[in-house]
């Protein structure tokens, strides 16, 4: 079993994950807006061009998205994407990279359990933690 996070967006989710093959490293390797679909004919006004369907390739996971289409979007609560970084300039630059135009909810810095963990909302309202963890002793 695999669990990958699928994230909704309010129209941006093509922005969004240019900036997520960007700063997080990974391959886009698959993309498909609404207006390819069969059934584009259904597809709401202003909708043709925004994302049905966007997977990113992470290594052996996948981070994948769309646009909303209902109407029905909400800015995400009660979740976060986890990220695991084993190099500290890494997590540092990742973090920074997606807080760029957001929001830190929590500085990356050392913690009890942590070489740096920090907490942000991107410019999309995605909630992140990274991590790079201490070993264990």
């Amino acid at each position: 079993m695999q669990v990958n996070p699928y994230l909704m967006f309010n129209g941006n989710c093509k922005e969004a994950f240019a900036l997520y093959e960007r700063v997080l490293g990974g391959k886009i390797e698959a993309q498909f807006t609404f207006g390819e679909t069969p059934e584009q004919e259904h597809v709401p006004p202003g909708y043709a061009d925004k994302i049905m369907h966007v997977s990113l390739t992470l290594g052996n996971t996948s981070l994948m998205g769309s646009d909303d289409p209902m109407g029905t979007y909400e800015t995400p609560k009660g979740i976060s994407v986890s990220l695991h970084i084993d190099d500290p300039a890494e997590a540092e630059r990742v973090f920074n990279g997606l807080a760029e135009g957001g929001t830190v909810t929590m500085p990356l810095e050392e913690t009890f359990w942590a070489k740096r963990f920090g907490m942000c909302l991107d410019r999309f309202a995605i909630p992140w933690m990274i991590n790079c963890s201490k070993p264990m002793p």
